[in-house]
């Protein structure tokens, strides 16, 4: 028997649940379906949203060959085959056959631009699906021909909805006496995904003979998903309580809980790619200017997982990992530039005062480009005190030294340069 979810798979826009930017009424997908012209796209977004679904049916709409391949498990004489297979159905003036690619981000490069040249011929139409950032999983000449379109995790009400569709319409749901008391542990658990809220629901209900009454409570959810659900599901919920928590351990200089974090990630199956992005933005967030290493660290260890990939990554990670909890912790990086942010926001786009601007042309110079500019390097020590912002913004202070030797260092080198501001 099909599992719940594959059974409930919507098979046009009318029966779809959420994503309405994209499938409602005015979405930019459903309009371009109506159209009869769809270029190649990339669907962005959590799991269980409808990626795959959407890609079925936009084929189904528009009558084209469907070709779909899984990143995980093939290569690049995979896509060459099935890209002359799509060759040999196009005739005349025959539509462009699909090709969708489910977790296109698994894709490497030479897999990736093995695809571009069937593209950009119009061979295929191209439907990646992918949980990951594009702008950092999909090679840039591919991305570029292809547009990008965000899914998000699926609404209460429309989680809600999908449950009393499934009751009313599954062949084997409706057969059973079901009332659902209490949705809050279904949604909470389902995380927005409705395929994991149809495997639970599906599960709850499993026991049940047909036409035997049953009431799901909140109780009886808990009860079975604890049973029988993983610790930790790096599409789902946890994903994110698991990297919160990963990145706080870092943050309180805890190195024995960003570990454990960093191996529940890791048992759990999480990109090793995403981790080391974590804790790019970790080491300039949190560490910053109190070790401007630990950046370096932690970007040489995003480079070296790529290279080396699991297992061995793990130890890579773990000694970047400690490194980072152990390293003297300062926000003022991160502090300085969202008061300049807020800063520009509040204040606009005040003019360059005209000392700081450059005057290559003759009209420039007459109209006092770059006068006054004093060179730094023709002063004792490389500095001279002279003024960079704009004259009404003159004095401002966003960088804030905080107490780590190594901005007290800096501190004092600031005191000793700008006498007239109190660092």
């Amino acid at each position: 028997m099909k599992p719940l979810a594959e059974r409930m798979r919507p098979i046009d826009f009318d029966t779809f649940a959420g994503q309405e930017h994209l499938v409602g009424a005015n979405g930019v997908l459903r309009k371009a379906v109506i159209a009869g012209h769809i270029p190649s796209i990339i669907l962005w977004g959590p799991p269980g949203v409808g990626k795959t679904t959407l890609a079925r049916i936009i084929a189904n709409q528009l009558e084209r060959p469907f070709h779909t391949l899984s990143a995980v498990h093939s290569g690049v004489k995979d896509v060459r085959e099935t890209i002359e297979k799509a060759r040999s159905q196009r005739f005349f003036s025959s539509p462009n056959p699909i090709l969708f690619i489910d977790e296109i981000h698994r894709f490497n490069k030479s897999q990736q631009d093995s695809l571009l040249g069937a593209v950009e011929e119009g061979i295929i139409v191209l439907i990646g699906a992918t949980t990951e950032n594009p702008s950092f999983e999909v090679v840039p000449a591919l991305l570029s021909r292809c547009q990008v379109y965000v899914l998000y995790h699926l609404k209460s009400e429309e989680l809600i909805f999908l449950v009393n569709q499934a009751l009313e319409k599954d062949e084997y749901l409706k057969e059973k006496q079901i009332e659902i008391q209490e949705y809050d542990a279904l949604l909470r658990y389902s995380g927005g995904d409705a395929r994991k809220l149809y495997n639970i629901l599906e599960l709850v209900a499993g026991d049940i003979e047909k036409g035997e009454p049953m009431v799901i409570t909140d109780e009886l959810v808990v009860n079975k998903v604890q049973q029988n659900i993983a610790l930790y599901d790096k599409g789902g919920e946890q994903h994110y309580d698991v990297a919160s928590a990963f990145i706080k351990s870092i943050r309180g200089s805890d190195p024995n809980a960003a570990v454990y974090w960093l191996a529940r990630m890791i048992e759990g199956g999480e990109d090793v790619k995403f981790i080391a992005r974590r804790m790019m933005i970790s080491a300039a967030e949190d560490i910053g200017l109190a070790n401007p290493n630990a950046l370096l660290m932690a970007t040489t260890a995003f480079q070296a997982v790529q290279a080396v990939g699991l297992p061995e990554a793990r130890i890579i990670l773990s000694e970047a990992v400690i490194y980072l909890a152990t390293s003297p912790k300062s926000n003022s990086a991160y502090q300085a530039i969202n008061k300049a942010q807020e800063l520009v926001q509040r204040t606009g786009g005040l003019p360059v005062p005209l000392h700081l601007r450059n005057a290559p042309t003759k009209l420039m110079k007459d109209l006092n480009y770059s006068e006054n500019y004093k060179y730094a390097h023709d002063f004792p020590g490389n500095f001279v005190e002279q003024e960079f912002l704009p004259q009404d913004l003159s004095g401002s202070k966003l960088f804030e030294p905080q107490q780590n030797p190594a901005e007290e260092k800096i501190k004092q080198h600031l005191q000793k340069q700008w006498k007239k501001y109190k660092y």
